[in-house]
């Protein structure tokens, strides 16, 4: 037996925990940025995708006006750094609802680096990092979509096997439900089946 439920006459608060706990599990976009007075921030946001490949577009959701989408606003870039599970801590750290001006590269300890095409920096400890510019956002309801044109990857050769990124050495964190978090689980491989037709 089902349990039916209308959005229109649930408490969003209660529409949100059903759908992140059921949307999983979602990869995290820990996005640094920087306010137009030179303060930097970094946030995770776990409702992110790649949004296009030609040109690359990457796309996170910020729910509420956070400092990540008004340094966006503001400077028009930002950076996606991966997520791993070695930095989880820290991670969730970054999550803290610190004071507008507060620095959370300073606050949870982690360090930076200097990004190469932006001027915002980029988490030294990530294996992965995707230098964007600000493309468009999207309003919806309490939320805003952020694009950003992909500029510049940065990828540690050190997660690096045969010229492709290494997902057991990246170990990328996603987000679950309520306080939960997903770690890499078990891998599995299958070719896509081509379409033969009939001859």
């Amino acid at each position: 037996m089902r349990i039916d439920v209308d959005p229109s006459l649930t408490d969003p608060t209660s529409v949100y925990r059903l759908l992140t706990a059921t949307v999983v599990p979602r990869p995290i976009a820990w996005v640094s940025t920087v306010s137009a007075d030179g303060t930097d921030n970094l946030a995770p946001h776990s409702f992110f995708t790649i949004a296009s490949v030609d040109p690359p577009v990457v796309q996170f959701t910020s729910v509420g006006r956070k400092d990540s989408l008004r340094n966006v606003e503001e400077t028009g870039q930002f950076v996606v750094n991966l997520a791993p599970e070695g930095l989880f801590e820290q991670i969730n750290a970054t999550a803290t609802d610190f004071p507008r001006g507060t620095s959370e590269f300073d606050a949870c300890g982690v360090a930076r680096e200097p990004g190469l095409r932006v001027k915002v920096p980029r988490v030294a400890a990530s294996p992965v990092a995707l230098e964007c510019e600000l493309h468009s956002t999207v309003r919806i309801g309490d939320s805003t979509v952020v694009f950003g044109r992909v500029v510049h990857l940065a990828v540690d050769e050190a997660y690096m096997t045969d010229g492709h990124p290494e997902i057991t050495l990246m170990r990328p964190l996603t987000r679950l439900g309520k306080d939960e978090w997903g770690t890499l689980g078990g891998i599995r491989e299958i070719s896509r089946v081509p379409y033969q037709g009939q001859g």
